[in-house]
């Protein structure tokens, strides 16, 4: 049996991850890693949907707070992070748990893809950082990268010059070298559980959380990260929220455009997530209505997948 033993719980944003996160990590005795690209930011808490330290109930949390807003952190970063935590986890004797909605990073731990391949030709991503159209980008991706065209928003302009980078450098198509990579063995023993629900009632969630986000200081959060020097281009305010509450700092539109947009963008990238779930192998889904949305319920399903995969 394979004691590297590794413990998945993903879904659609605002799903209700990170309450079920703890009560997971308190049954068996977990740490968790945070697999989100927004929430190793610090000061950036709000917009981010940042677990808060009392809600932690002393569970130790990695790759979150851990760097400065002005830092870039991609893929790469996150897989040597989340392998050295691991590490750590394992050294306590403990059961690492990746939570968090970022597919990709998900994916780069869990199956240990290899992105040595990928090492980049920095003229090729000068030039097309030189010119950082977030459309005029995603549009060349379309004509050489479809399907990973349709997984990337056109605003993150960092995946998007990845793609097209990797398709320079190798004439191959990023989507189709993912998709290889997804086929590989895992070289743990893992349970990959996605947490769902409805489609609409979790459109109905990121309604609601996109308005406690703002009752709860969103428009001051990025104000001030603004103040700082902050600017649209920069990775880490390119993520939801940020992107779309900066411009109406610069008055281009108003608020109430704002969160509409804000609002929108959270559905399209749940609607993101879901599809790049269903493509994964030996995923468990765990559908909130069939538990009677039941966190209690959720979890005791979780721990006998856990003791069938000789986790537990």
């Amino acid at each position: 049996m394979n004691d590297k033993k590794l413990v998945v719980l993903t879904g659609p944003t605002a799903v209700g991850k990170t309450a079920l996160s703890i009560k997971l990590a308190q049954a068996i005795g977990g740490e968790i890693i945070s697999a989100d690209s927004m929430q190793v930011y610090r000061g950036m808490d709000i917009g981010s949907a940042k677990i808060r330290p009392e809600e932690m109930q002393g569970i130790p949390h990695y790759l979150i707070d851990i760097l400065d807003p002005a830092d870039s952190f991609d893929i790469v970063q996150f897989q040597t992070m989340a392998l050295d935590a691991m590490e750590k986890i394992r050294s306590h004797g403990h059961i690492p748990i990746l939570v968090g909605g970022t597919g990709f990073y998900i994916q780069s731990v869990v199956y240990d893809i290899d992105f040595t391949q990928n090492d980049g030709s920095c003229e090729y991503r000068s030039m097309l950082e030189a010119d950082p159209d977030p459309d005029k980008l995603h549009r060349m991706l379309e004509e050489v990268d479809p399907e990973s065209a349709r997984m990337i928003h056109p605003n993150n302009i960092k995946r998007t010059i990845r793609a097209l980078e990797f398709y320079h450098q190798t004439g191959r198509r990023i989507s189709e070298h993912n998709e290889q990579e997804r086929r590989k063995d895992s070289p743990y023993n893992f349970a990959y559980f996605v947490l769902n629900d409805d489609r609409a009632k979790v459109y109905a969630r990121i309604d609601q959380r996109v308005d406690e986000m703002m009752e709860a200081g969103l428009e001051a959060e990025v104000r001030r990260l603004k103040d700082l020097g902050l600017t649209e281009d920069m990775v880490s305010m390119q993520g939801i929220g940020y992107s779309q509450m900066l411009p109406y700092l610069d008055g281009r539109y108003s608020l109430e455009e704002a969160v509409r947009l804000i609002k929108r963008d959270s559905r399209h990238f749940a609607k993101r997530q879901i599809t790049w779930f269903k493509r994964e192998k030996e995923v468990i889904w765990l559908d909130r209505g069939s538990f009677d949305n039941d966190d209690a319920k959720i979890l005791e399903a979780m721990l006998t997948h856990l003791k069938e995969k000789g986790i537990l």
